[in-house]
């Protein structure tokens, strides 16, 4: 099989935050950085939970935001994608990142206690490849397709040296050593993520439904990104799968797709999610991805990750209703979405995405 290694990327190109600055102040002092003094007139703290796969790009967004923002405050913690769902439902959060979109049953259960009506705001603003990643000494990168590791996660495959591996990776001299998988303790949308890819490519060998949850008591929990990396880190021998700005210092494996092998990178994650369709039946400023692991174009990454955030079309806090909406406006914008490839590797949007996240935006009522 021909391997393809895309390049990851690093920096993005200049940003021009010159004219941001100048949108920001029409919109209230949204975002960005400049020389000029601040003329924001927004002030108030607003709190946040959730995904622990935005974390860098978070700590980018908030630091700019707060700089061109001086009398706001935003708090975002990392408690993992389903802890931020529960806190929005149960109102400790005025918004939530989160690695899945809240699905139907949940939209018609309601009870957003974060929210004055259960009408709310999901948009796709992080984009970025779940990498499988390994602790192998002496190998840097290893081939495998899905069947190898849906089998490797279930059990199936529990040495370095076995046949299926040793198959695709021609030339490496693997270990006769245990294979121990690591796994998401939480509930995560990150889990989420890789369960639905080696359910669809792989349907035979994971026979579980795609879950936040882990599905088997084999292998090893970490608890959250970190700990899932800290786990890999620090165990030769270990395989895992997080977060690809959170793994940039270990093995890594390239995937399988129409027959090349891929390494992760944020264009590629990019190209699997610009290739799939919105789901069907939500509103217009509810944007979630319908992705499909199993249709990945040739080139594409297909463990890619679409994190979200999600807010309240309505807020009994119009200062917090303003702060959230000027904050996702920043998020989505070209200096927000370059401040988070820089810091984490991801990938931004594209120009038409934006204009519907925009719209989305715009229905959070701030009067």
């Amino acid at each position: 099989m021909k391997i393809s290694r895309i390049a990851r990327i690093g920096a993005v190109g200049a940003v021009a935050a010159l004219a941001l600055a100048g949108c920001a102040a029409n919109e209230g002092g949204a975002g960005g950085s400049s020389d000029e003094p601040s003329t924001s007139t927004l002030s108030g703290t607003i709190e946040a939970t959730g995904a622990s796969s935005q974390e860098a790009a978070q700590q980018s967004w908030v630091a700019a935001f707060q700089t061109a923002n001086p009398d706001t405050t935003v708090n975002y913690t990392a408690t993992g994608s389903g802890t931020g769902r529960e806190n929005f439902i149960a109102g400790s959060s005025n918004f939530i990142g989160s690695d899945r979109a809240f699905d139907a049953d949940e939209l018609a259960a309601g009870g957003f206690g974060s929210c004055a009506s259960d009408d709310i705001v999901e948009i796709p603003v992080y984009i970025s490849p779940v990498a499988v990643a390994f602790n192998l000494e002496g190998i840097d990168e290893l081939n495998l397709d899905g069947e190898t590791i849906a089998k490797i996660f279930a059990g199936q495959i529990t040495n370095w040296n076995d046949a299926a591996i040793a198959s695709q990776n021609e030339g490496v001299e693997l270990p006769d050593q245990a294979i121990v998988a690591v796994h998401r303790a939480d509930a995560s949308g990150t889990q989420e993520t890789f369960t639905k890819y080696l359910n669809a490519v792989a349907p035979d060998v994971w026979t579980y439904e795609a879950s936040d949850e882990w599905p088997l008591q084999t292998g090893e929990a970490g608890d959250g990104t970190s700990g899932v990396v800290d786990a890999i880190t620090n165990g030769v021998g270990y395989i895992g799968f997080a977060d690809a700005s959170r793994t940039s210092e270990l093995g890594q494996v390239a995937v399988e797709v129409e027959g090349e092998y891929v390494a992760y990178s944020a264009e590629a994650a990019a190209a699997l999610v610009e290739a799939s369709p919105l789901e069907e039946g939500r509103s217009d400023h509810d944007l979630a991805y319908a992705v499909d692991p199993a249709a990945a174009p040739a080139g594409s990454y297909p463990i890619a990750l679409v994190s979200y955030l999600i807010g309240c079309v309505e807020y009994d806090d119009a200062e917090a209703a303003g702060l959230v909406k000027a904050y996702f406006q920043y998020v989505a914008s070209a200096e927000g979405q370059d401040a988070a490839a820089e810091a984490a590797g991801s990938a931004p949007i594209s120009d038409a995405l934006r204009d519907q996240i925009n719209t989305a935006i715009d229905a959070i009522v701030t009067e």
